[in-house]
């Protein structure tokens, strides 16, 4: 493995193109639609809640998949405006697209709400006359079949405007004819036609074309996590955006060439975070957007070596910036975590970032408070020596490995962590030779493109290894999770993969 590496290419910003200009007037009025519609989706969704508890158990599952599609459906709105204000340049090329759904969304939604309110009909009378009767308006189209619809013509909208390669501009135009087709029977005037030079459907869409090699970032928050230690004790402490901020489509838009990397929602969507890279230089940013209580949705960006990260309470993660007017740092977001694991994840996520770019590190970053250390040694990967390290939550009592940089300008950098199990069983570890361990299935997150995972798997079912410098510490790190049995090397010859050496000198 090549050492660590600072990523830096300083070329000159790209120019605003016309397209730019025109983002700066569409992307406010787009944005503003979504998040309208979302808020409405919230509060139909929460009558509907109300309505569904009043009537007879037979009655309800049609009513809770309206609801879960509401659910779906709120989300997916809000994030077409999150990332849309990463991607403002993008907004023209879905502009007529987005038109299309969001009229007939919301006469959907009003629908439903005048069956709701009707006080002239029983609960029981209301709902089986608005499902019979929407369900009527568009034949083969029941009506959470309806909102089925739109949530993936929605999601074709985010592939759109993301230029993601699973975009499918012939499933999107199918959706769009049926669409339109429920816009005709309901009586909703027919919408702006798309314009052809914004988006190509008879080629390739070279547009779409993206690099393969994906950044280690966008790996992290994919797969479930191996374990969920929630935190029981979370006080009045609640995610939140401090800024200064911005209405939602005001800030001046990004280049192209970006890529989103990592995406969290906090506090049922009240906040989000979206960290994405700048393509023409590498740097990453960080926009946090907010809502106010009439669903108002506000925004600020900062690049991630503007921003530090503290854990400030249990779980929450504090990120600040300098104010050279105030000559202080100020807080810029709170964010607060339910479960210990996506802290950590999010926490290491944002150092590995950082330290691509600042040269003066604190040391006091590369530690996540109320952490204690239980274990410490010197490791050997791909013949690149790091520090491996067991901590331990002080709230959770949550425990995993950390590996850091051992030699350099980014000692103490952040290379992967894994989380151990709860009450990981006696054969969890096991104990290869005088300087090696394996581990069963173990969840390595990385933290650098350098770093590859599956170079330390061994044996046919995959465990992962650990090679220590010294052997000393290879039994201090058994009895840490075996403190009753015997240090000396197992027989584990029955998990040898065909035809390789458990140990040889040559090697360490």
């Amino acid at each position: 493995m090549e050492p660590i590496r600072i990523r830096r290419v300083r070329t000159p910003a790209p120019r605003v193109n016309t397209r730019d200009l025109a983002a700066r007037d569409l992307g406010p009025r787009v944005l503003d639609g979504c998040c309208v519609e979302a808020e409405r989706a919230d509060r139909v969704g929460y009558c509907l809640q109300g309505l569904r508890n009043a009537l007879p158990e037979h009655l309800q599952p049609h009513l809770t998949a309206v609801i879960d599609h509401l659910q779906i459906t709120s989300h997916l709105l809000r994030d077409l405006a999150d990332k849309s204000q990463v991607h403002l340049s993008q907004v023209p090329v879905m502009i007529d697209y987005l038109n299309v759904i969001l009229p007939c969304l919301c006469r959907t939604l009003r629908d439903i709400m005048g069956y709701y309110e009707d006080k002239y009909r029983s609960k029981e009378h209301r709902w089986r006359t608005m499902y019979h009767e929407m369900s009527n308006e568009l034949p083969g189209t029941t009506l959470p079949a309806r909102f089925v619809m739109y949530n993936q013509y929605l999601a074709s909208l985010n592939y759109m405007l993301t230029r993601d390669p699973n975009f499918d501009v012939n499933a999107m135009e199918a959706l769009r004819i049926r669409i339109l087709q429920l816009r005709d029977a309901r009586k909703i005037d027919p919408p702006s036609p798309i314009r052809t030079d914004l988006i190509r459907r008879d080629t390739a869409l070279d547009f779409w074309k993206q690099e393969t090699d994906s950044h280690w970032a966008e790996a992290i928050f994919t797969h479930p996590l191996p374990s969920r230690r929630e935190f029981r004790k979370r006080g009045n402490y609640r995610s939140d955006a401090f800024g200064p901020l911005d209405r939602m489509g005001h800030l001046d838009p990004f280049p192209d060439d970006v890529t989103i990397l990592v995406k969290r929602t906090f506090e049922n969507d009240r906040v989000s975070i979206i960290i994405f890279l700048r393509h023409y230089d590498q740097l990453p940013f960080m926009l946090v957007r907010t809502r106010t209580p009439s669903g108002e949705p506000w925004v600020s960006i900062r690049s991630i070596d503007a921003l530090t990260i503290e854990r400030e309470s249990t779980s929450v993660l504090y990120l600040t910036y300098w104010n050279p007017v105030e000559k202080r740092r100020k807080a810029w977001a709170s964010l607060a975590f339910l479960t210990w694991e996506e802290l950590v994840l999010f926490y290491c996520t944002f150092v590995g970032l950082r330290n691509e770019w600042v040269r003066t590190l604190d040391p006091r970053e590369f530690i996540i408070r109320k952490e204690k250390r239980l274990f410490q040694a010197q490791i050997v990967e791909d013949e690149v020596e790091h520090y491996l390290a067991v901590v331990e939550d002080f709230h959770t009592k949550g425990r995993r490995l950390h590996v850091m940089t051992r030699d350099g300008q980014l000692r103490n950098c952040p290379v992967w962590t894994a989380f151990i199990p709860p009450d990981p069983p006696e054969d969890w570890l096991i104990h290869k030779a005088p300087h090696r361990v394996w581990l069963r299935n173990l969840q390595v997150y990385s933290f650098c493109d350098e770093y590859r995972p599956h170079r330390q798997r061994r044996g046919k079912f995959g465990h992962f290894q650990i090679r220590f410098a010294h052997a000393t510490a290879t039994t201090r790190f058994k009895q840490l999770f075996n403190p009753i049995s015997d240090p000396s090397v197992e027989d584990a010859s029955e998990e040898r993969d065909d035809g390789e050496d458990d140990y040889t000198p040559s090697e360490e």
